[in-house]
């Protein structure tokens, strides 16, 4: 089993910023039919691996060092104009959540950014201030509750005003639960233009199956994070995956975009775990679990050949720590 790296933060030096954010799992979408006037809508958890960290500090210029430069250039930029302050900052990513994986990396980079920048300049941060600024929460508030609050997330979808999503339950996912996740780093999920271009083409989600969607993240997954009942929490989520990979599997190959993955899944469905399914669009993979010791004794009967790599993550129930400045 390939162990997550220890840790070694680098001391942020005086004056500095430190930001360490969390990544994100999106279990799905709850109304993408959009008949009642709110598209979207979606459930997901913050996860306390993989994380990213930055730190910032005032410098002479923008200079960005480290995973993900020229992102972050782009949104230093973005904040900038947002807090109508110079973008004379140096930015050095320590650690990077790996990018178009399902992890919400681009959402959690650019509001560490985003808030570092304001730490700097004596600015309040409010992730739903920023978001139009730095392009992100489109079709998903979780990723900005992730990072604000963490825990596992629901929003209302977006309406016709084009603000964020609200986010309308906020539950502590238990701590004794794990999540597995299978990485795949052979490929990239869909994203950008592809993305685009997806929700273009797709045919309308059908309004029976949002109905029952909504109806088991109201009726069956809340209520079973809520009395810590990983079975009920499973099959829920289970359920949810099945109805929205089939929808997107014309774009992405399948009701899961890895092969490997889906093999992977496959392998952990037969040996009766809660739950399992594919985050966003891919191709990480995830399967919940009621504890650590389950969870490592799934990923030991698990075949991991091939460009797969396993997690054993916990649910994080806060948000990112913003620490440094003034």
């Amino acid at each position: 089993m390939d162990e997550v790296p220890e840790r070694n933060e680098a001391t942020v030096v005086s004056g500095a910023v430190r930001v360490e954010a969390p990544a994100r799992l999106h279990f799905g979408f709850l109304d993408l039919h959009g008949g009642l006037g709110r598209r979207f809508g979606s459930i997901g958890l913050a996860i306390d691996e993989p994380s990213l960290v930055l730190t910032a500090r005032h410098s002479a210029s923008l200079a960005v060092a480290g995973e993900e430069a020229d992102r972050v250039r782009g949104y230093a930029r973005a904040a900038a104009g947002h807090l109508g302050s110079g973008d004379a900052v140096s930015i050095r990513v320590e650690r990077a959540i790996p990018a178009h994986a399902g992890f919400g990396s681009g959402t959690q980079l650019a509001l560490a950014v985003a808030a570092a920048m304001a730490r700097l300049s004596g600015a309040a941060f409010s992730a739903e201030a920023f978001s139009s600024s730095l392009d992100r929460g489109n079709r998903s508030g979780v990723g900005l509750c992730a990072f604000t609050e963490g825990g596992l997330i629901v929003d209302g979808g977006r309406g016709a005003d084009g603000g964020p999503p609200p986010v309308i339950a906020r539950l502590r996912y238990p701590e004794h639960w794990r999540i597995v996740l299978i990485l795949d780093s052979s490929m990239a999920g869909v994203h950008g233009t592809r993305e685009v271009e997806a929700f273009r083409d797709l045919p309308r989600f059908p309004a029976a199956q949002a109905a029952e969607i909504c109806r088991i993240v109201l009726m069956q997954v809340l209520p079973a994070a809520a009395l810590a009942e990983p079975q009920g929490f499973g099959a829920g989520i289970t359920r949810i995956q099945d109805l929205i990979g089939d929808h997107f599997a014309p774009h992405q190959g399948g009701r899961y975009a890895s092969a490997a993955v889906a093999q992977a899944l496959a392998q952990a469905a037969a040996q009766g775990v809660p739950g399992y399914g594919q985050s966003s669009w891919g191709p990480t993979g995830f399967v919940l679990m009621p504890s650590e010791t389950e969870a490592r004794a799934l990923v030991a009967n698990l075949d991991r050949g091939g460009p797969l790599r396993f997690i054993v993550a916990r649910g994080r129930n806060a948000g990112a720590a913003i620490t440094g400045g003034g």
